[in-house]
């Protein structure tokens, strides 16, 4: 009877992990991309891409409504208040608020970790080009980084490309981020015409990755999220106004309810949940306090 036991949780184990095989994940992060900024520009490719997908344009960030607590927020599952990060001068050796629970290396637990910690085989990656945006994640449990100078991002798509493709056999997740947006927002104010131009710029190179996936087989069995921190007023952000509280949020993928539009609640800290649940993860850290949006799913 015990052998029948080990036997079963073997064949169980095996199917567990066959499931998550070939299962990837891409998360497009423009920063600073307001739902004003969504409704005003054009964008045909992200058009297409959560056509068949669900698509919030009430998304609420986490407060407060800048960079580094929000995107720390969607790559681990819970608010400022729990994970510590509150300010962008954050660092691991500096801050001011001791998250609730961390890792050997003083890390707040991340996607990238979990995944990690159920799928050994998991290959994962991260691609930015605002040097602080990295400091609150553990890279021991990053494959591949890359950091892009001065505003620069084509080439972390290219290199995001190759990582799928490089990967395809294992489950994949990668994380492919740029500022320019936000930084054209600061330049020029939100909702002028060169920030209008920055989102329809990245539309037209989230096209080109899209059509390399379909042309190399890998864009079937994907997910893909595009996932924001704030929006802006003026030439700033950190407030409360709704141009500054309410983003765009979009996920495709085989798992995912062709729902269209969405008023559901939805929160920055809740990307995390949604990356778990396609993964299967079920292991997910008690200080996670995100949930998974209604409607999302299948």
């Amino acid at each position: 009877m015990k052998r029948f036991f080990l036997l079963l949780t073997a064949f169980f184990t095996v199917v567990s992990l066959t499931q998550a095989q070939n299962k990837s994940v891409l998360i497009i992060g423009l920063d600073g991309f307001s739902a004003e900024g969504f409704k005003a520009a054009k964008h045909p490719n992200l058009d297409r891409l959560f056509a068949d997908g669900i698509l919030s344009l009430s998304t609420r960030p986490v407060m407060p409504s800048i960079t580094l607590p929000n995107w720390t927020s969607h790559l681990t599952g819970s608010g400022p208040e729990e994970h510590g990060v509150t300010a962008n001068d954050w660092t691991l050796e500096k801050h001011s608020l001791k998250a609730l629970q961390t890792d050997a290396e003083g890390y707040y637990p991340s996607i990238f970790k979990i995944l990690k910690a159920e799928y050994p085989n998991a290959k994962t990656a991260y691609y930015y080009n605002w040097k602080e945006l990295i400091y609150p994640i553990n890279k021991k449990y990053l494959d591949e980084v890359y950091f892009e100078a001065q505003d620069q991002y084509k080439q972390s798509y290219a290199k995001a490309f190759d990582f799928l493709q490089r990967n395809r056999s294992n489950p994949t997740l990668v994380y492919l981020y740029s500022v320019h947006t936000d930084h054209a927002g600061h330049g020029f104010g939100w909702m002028g015409p060169e920030y209008i131009k920055a989102i329809e710029d990245a539309d037209v190179e989230i096209g080109i990755l899209v059509e390399k996936l379909k042309s190399a087989g890998l864009y079937q069995k994907m997910h893909i999220l595009l996932i924001t921190d704030h929006g802006g007023i003026k030439k700033g952000h950190g407030g409360v106004s709704a141009a500054e509280m309410e983003v765009p949020w979009a996920i495709t993928g085989p798992k995912v309810r062709k729902g269209g539009l969405t008023t559901s609640f939805n929160s920055n800290k809740n990307t995390s949940l949604v990356l778990a649940k396609i993964f299967g993860l079920k292991k997910l850290p008690a200080v996670w306090t995100g949930t998974i949006p209604e409607g999302v799913f299948k």
